[in-house]
Parts: C-alpha cells; sequence; structure tokens
C-alpha cells in the first residue's frame, strides 16, 4: 500500500516542529553574522580609467579607422597590464611584499564593450594601498608601453581617489545573513521532515488505522481525577487489628 501524504499533513508538520525551524534560523543567521563582522577581512577597492587613443597633432585627421586599431589594441593591453613585465615595477615602487602572480589577482581589467576607456580595478584591505596600486598601475603602463609596443597612445583619464568614508566591497555582511537565513530555513525544513519520518511512535487513531490497516471502533479518552466525581470514589476501610 502507497503511503501518501496531504498538503494538510505538511502544514501539521511544519506547525509542529516550527519552534525548531525557527530557532535553526536564528542559529543560521547569528553565526553568518558574527563571521562576517568579526572574522572575515574587509576588503576595499578602487578604480582608475586610462584611454587609449592615437597621437595626432590634428584632429581633423583621426577617424573612424584609427578608432577600430585601438580597440583591437585594447585586448593586447589588457594582458599586458597584468603582465610581470608591469607588476613588478610597481611591486618595486610602492615597496610591496606581494608577487607579481599576487597582485594579478587583485587587479581586475577591463573595457566596456566599443569603448577606448580602460578600467583598472583594485582590491586591498587598505584603501590607501588600493587607491596607489591603481594609480601606480596605470602610470607604469602609461610609461612602459611605450618601450614594449613603441606606442604613445595611453593617457590617465580619471585617477583613483581615496573617499571621506570608504566602504568595504567585501564581505556584504547582509548580504551573507540573508543567504544564512534562506539556507537555515530550509535546512530547518528538512530536518523538520526527517524527524517526523523517523518517528515511527503511535500516537492517534489514525496512526493504528495505516498500521494495522483495520478501522477504529472506539476510543478510551483520558480520565483526570478532578473529572471523577466524589461519590463514585470507593474509600477501603481500616482493618482493626
Amino acid at each position: 500500500m502507497e503511503e501518501t501524504i496531504s498538503l494538510q499533513d505538511l502544514f501539521k508538520t511544519l506547525k509542529k516542529r516550527l519552534l525548531l525551524i525557527i530557532l535553526i534560523t536564528i542559529i543560521a543567521i547569528t553565526v553568518s553574522g558574527v563571521v562576517s563582522f568579526l572574522f572575515l577581512t574587509p576588503i576595499y577597492q578602487s578604480s582608475t580609467q586610462i584611454l587609449v587613443n592615437q597621437e595626432k597633432t590634428d584632429i581633423t585627421t583621426f577617424n573612424s579607422q584609427d578608432i577600430q586599431t585601438n580597440l583591437q589594441l585594447i585586448n593586447t593591453y589588457n594582458v599586458i597590464i597584468k603582465s610581470p613585465a608591469i607588476l613588478s615595477k610597481v611591486i618595486e615602487e610602492l615597496d610591496l611584499s606581494a608577487t607579481p602572480s599576487a597582485l594579478t589577482n587583485q587587479i581586475t581589467v577591463k573595457n566596456e564593450q566599443n569603448s577606448q576607456v580602460v578600467n583598472i580595478t583594485v582590491q586591498d584591505p587598505n584603501p590607501n594601498i588600493a587607491v596607489d596600486i591603481a594609480n601606480t598601475t596605470a602610470t607604469v603602463f602609461q610609461k612602459e608601453i611605450k618601450n614594449l609596443m613603441k606606442v604613445d597612445n595611453v593617457s590617465i583619464l580619471t585617477p583613483a581617489l581615496v573617499g571621506e568614508n570608504p566602504s568595504p566591497v567585501q564581505p556584504n555582511p547582509m548580504l551573507n545573513m540573508a543567504i544564512a537565513a534562506v539556507i537555515g530555513l530550509m535546512l530547518g525544513v528538512g530536518i523538520a521532515f526527517l524527524l517526523e519520518y523517523l518517528d515511527t511512535t503511535v500516537k492517534t487513531e489514525q496512526d493504528v488505522e495505516e498500521l494495522l490497516n483495520l478501522p477504529v471502533l472506539g476510543l478510551i479518552s483520558p480520565i483526570s481525577e478532578k473529572d471523577i466525581p466524589k461519590s463514585f470514589v470507593q474509600v477501603t476501610p481500616r482493618r482493626k487489628r
């Protein structure tokens, strides 16, 4: 005989284990908040922009073919910016303890589609160091590209600056706590149904019917001593010695 579970049974299970579900959700949110605020290192982000453009003395001679050439060069420039040839000089100028490969993981280089503007984004636990790395990387690249590719078509459009009250981009405690709430809720519901599935005790007449496959003919309701009339209470007399 196949065992079916109605929607009403599901709601009964959730209502029965509601306290457990809420407790697990609160624990998940609390743990996520403690880890986010106390254990995770804040990461700050800073960006600078460089412009890839042909150096022209007469702006009227600038045409769309030059723009297309610059756009094709940008993909090459993105690789060069994160190369050891550039980053090793950045580390030397800023006297950083990081290696070029480690510094590569902190830097993101990208440009908008069909745009000659390249964004150099740096993430670091120190907002001032993030700004220094971004600006120095742009400056070193602008200088070294003349020797590497024999071109002078890079200019710094917007340097990176430190804000008055910089806020970290990572971690995001509220987002982490929201995700933890969802995970905790799902975990609590799963545990509630698991406990209900593992609970094989017989509690109701419906459980008896399902277990024995026999109809229930009658029920004996529990009677407390307060409900028993005093006239029905028999007192046993003491025996005389």
